[in-house]
């Protein structure tokens, strides 16, 4: 339909501004929006429907339009109810750019033109499809906080019987609608997740197909545009925490308005995505308040000053002052593809390992939105456990304050809250899909403290057990607070140099043996060492008799010139042994 048959319809009340020479323009489509920058949604075609929530002064105006001139749109339509007259300076700027500009009377519902419009530029379509649109575009204009990505859903099952549930990068089920009765098992939504991120990292367009078990299922990418993607340059800084919409379904062989129709249910979901996204800001602040505190040396008193405004944010009716936990992430990129295993490189620097930069990409806010995704109970449901996690970035990496409730006197704490395996268990698979042979996560996790007093030493903790993990193989690694009170600490520090000729030393001659013989040296002294040096125990858990144990134990000692009844020699092979 054109913009001149909109303009003579009298029950849509629109009164036109500007662009008089523009009315012989193709609508092709509607969409409300407040955001500052909508493009992110837009196709082209479109008459864009907006109450001017966006605008805060006249500097807004020009670029608001100027990014819908951009994206292709028809017309502007605003509304009158929030500020009365149109401002002369969204005028001003619908002219500069030749973009017609139409005034909604107070009087008119935008979901009142939204169903006009797609009424007639849906004529074509199957009768279904039509009503469905026309559901969703209501909900777009049924107030500030929409209807959520469960009505979403709801709709594609009481409209299309499809089952279809919403997932974070990690895997963590967001939303489903009613019409899937049972919960996606959690190795479904992992499996899922990784073949998502999987196929977004090697430029697939979606929707994405994948067979978990007997069910097929399609994929499509929830972009959102309220973080700045839109003038993302690059997958990777927005791949890691973007969610997805999982339809149980083989979309295949849909048409292309059914294609249309998804495409249009993840843009309602983003909306929803960036209102949650936009509303961790106070928890952000907050956490970057504190960290600065923490860093620069403030005084505890200080320090809790900041922790008691930030305890009712985060954990609100709560009584008393929670525990607090510290997590480091860290998001690191290969960009000249170097390693065999496309891990950053590595180097020693004063006797310590130091990470080289990670390429041109800024890990810290890739590495800050992903902590906020996957900082929850992989168990739970929905984006409101979110709401209790404050993340802050700093240069590359990101910090989460995580509030604990206060556990009882005859705990110490040491086993409450997060832990760095549980979280490894929950986002290995699906994140190491998305980082795709050229990333790397890795995560260090505190024990709780209970006061300001400990916080620092929670985030120097939280930083040592990241840097354990970077140690380690394998594209998402986790330590947590429990392994820094071992050897395992300092065995990352040494430089590689030392470490490949500590260990060539006393292993090479063992392996050069056991490769031209098959005696099994290395194997023999490695159950030595695990069972402390007993014959018996050793001689029982390897099938062999005390002598033919005794003879190997007497060949390992003359090939590599030492004792292993003596303590040292015990300890130089076990560190040998852990660092090769």
């Amino acid at each position: 339909m054109r913009l001149r048959a909109l303009l003579d319809t009298d029950a849509l009340g629109l009164r036109l501004l500007g662009g008089q020479d523009e009315l012989d323009r193709t609508v092709r489509g509607v969409m409300t929006t407040d955001l500052r920058d909508p493009s992110r949604y837009l196709s082209g075609g479109e008459l864009v429907l907006t109450g001017l929530a966006w605008r805060r002064g006249p500097a807004d105006s020009e670029p608001f339009v100027r990014l819908l001139a951009g994206a292709g749109v028809t017309a502007l339509a605003a509304g009158e109810a929030e500020l009365g007259a149109i401002p002369d300076d969204l005028v001003a700027a619908c002219a500069q750019h030749r973009l017609p500009l139409f005034a909604v009377n107070e009087s008119v519902a935008f979901a009142t033109i939204t169903e006009h419009v797609v009424r007639q530029v849906s004529g074509e379509r199957a009768g279904d499809l039509a009503a469905v649109v026309d559901r969703h575009r209501r909900m777009m204009t049924s107030g500030p906080a929409g209807g959520g990505p469960d009505v979403v859903l709801d709709l594609l099952g009481s409209d299309l019987d499809l089952r279809a549930w919403v997932l974070s990068p990690a895997g963590r089920l967001i939303a489903g609608s009613r019409l899937a009765e049972t919960e996606l098992p959690a190795g479904v939504c992992a499996a899922l997740a990784g073949e998502h991120l999987a196929a977004v990292r090697s430029g697939r367009r979606g929707p994405h197909r994948v067979a978990v078990g007997p069910a097929t299922y399609s994929l499509f990418p929830v972009r959102g545009g309220g973080r700045g993607t839109a003038g993302a340059r690059d997958v990777r800084e927005t791949v890691l925490s973007e969610w997805l919409l999982a339809v149980e379904a083989d979309a295949g062989d849909w048409p292309e308005e059914r294609l249309d129709l998804l495409e249009g249910v993840t843009q309602l979901i983003a909306v929803e995505r960036d209102r949650r996204d936009a509303a961790r800001t106070v928890r952000r602040r907050l956490a970057q308040e504190v960290l600065e505190l923490v860093q620069t040396g403030a005084a505890p008193g200080e320090i809790a000053a900041r922790l008691r405004v930030a305890a009712p944010v985060l954990l609100p009716g709560l009584g008393a002052a929670p525990h607090w936990q510290v997590v480091v992430a860290r998001v690191e990129w290969d960009e000249a593809g170097g390693g065999p295993a496309g891990f950053p490189a590595e180097s020693a620097v004063g006797g310590r390992r130091t990470e080289a930069p990670a390429g041109g990409l800024a890990g810290g806010p890739v590495a800050q939105a992903l902590l906020e995704e996957i900082l929850v109970d992989p168990r739970s449901s929905g984006p409101e456990p979110s709401d209790r996690i404050a993340v802050a970035h700093t240069g590359d990496e990101a910090v989460a304050l995580v509030p604990l409730p206060a556990v009882s006197s005859e705990h110490d704490g040491s086993e409450t809250g997060l832990l760095a395996d549980a979280i490894l268990e929950a986002v290995r698979e699906p994140l190491s899909a998305g980082l795709d042979g050229d990333g790397r996560l890795t995560l260090g996790v505190s024990a709780a403290v209970h006061s300001a007093e400990g916080l620092r030493g929670a985030l120097e903790e939280a930083r040592h057990a990241r840097r354990v993990a970077a140690a380690r193989p394998g594209r998402v690694c986790a330590a947590g607070h429990q392994e820094l009170a071992s050897h395992v600490l300092l065995l990352p520090f040494v430089p590689d140099d030392v470490r490949r000729a500590f260990t060539a030393r006393l292993l090479d001659p063992l392996r050069e043996y056991d490769r031209r013989h098959r005696a099994e040296l290395i194997p023999t002294l490695e159950a030595f060492l695990d069972c402390d040096g007993s014959w018996t125990r050793c001689a029982a858990r390897l099938h062999l008799h005390v002598n033919t144990l005794r003879y190997r134990v007497g060949r390992i000692e003359q090939l590599t010139g030492r004792d292993l009844s003596r303590l040292e020699d015990k300890l130089d092979f076990f560190l040998a042994l852990r660092m090769s």
